[in-house]
């Protein structure tokens, strides 16, 4: 059975600072939302305790989260993880559990999927780490896992992306590698 370790997700203490922190990137970077007023923003991170919570473990762990998008059926806002890199304090994990618990000799410290579930993100699937990279370039030295197809998972393998040359690229590795200069990115609908 894995010890429970006290990482940065544990701290339940509020940022005091989280809502200038994303006020101002959401005033730094108005190409990635246009057509959406901090103000409305703001009042639904302020009805929604949970959902700030998430924004803060998203933040305390490198991501800078911002927003979007807005889902045009609820109208909620869509927050990915906005840093240039992938988020520092959630890099060398491998992807799953199974991935996790295959490791006999140096484990790595969590997986993918699980620091996912403790923060409250989703995972950015293929699509959405591509609809990322038309909002600047990420992950040009590092790379980060992203959502993979069971079928995939299934044969041991999963999928990562990164930006070189250019492009976006979606390459395949082991589901039990990882790297210091791998992580994940997220989201979250408030």
């Amino acid at each position: 059975m894995k010890k429970k370790r006290e990482s940065r997700l544990d701290s339940t203490e509020p940022s005091e600072d989280l809502l200038a922190t994303l006020q101002s990137r959401f005033n730094a970077n108005e190409s990635r939302h246009r057509g959406i007023r901090w103000s409305d923003v703001k009042a639904r991170i302020d009805s929604n305790p949970a959902k700030r919570a998430v924004l803060e473990r998203m933040e305390r762990t490198g991501g800078e989260p911002d927003v979007v998008g807005r889902d045009k059926k609820t109208g909620a806002f869509l927050f990915f993880d906005c840093c240039a890199e992938s988020p520092i304090g959630r890099r060398s994990v491998c992807y799953d559990r199974e991935a996790l618990e295959s490791r006999k000799s140096q484990p790595p410290r969590d997986s993918v999927l699980d620091m996912a579930a403790a923060i409250g993100i989703d995972l950015l699937c293929e699509e959405q780490y591509r609809e990322l990279q038309t909002l600047g370039d990420f992950d040009t030295k590092t790379s980060s896992w992203i959502r993979t197809p069971a079928e995939v998972r299934a044969l041991g393998g999963a999928l990562f992306g990164d930006f070189r040359y250019g492009q976006v690229f979606i390459y395949h590795n082991g589901a039990q590698s990882y790297y210091a200069a791998r992580g994940f990115r997220g989201s979250v609908s408030v």
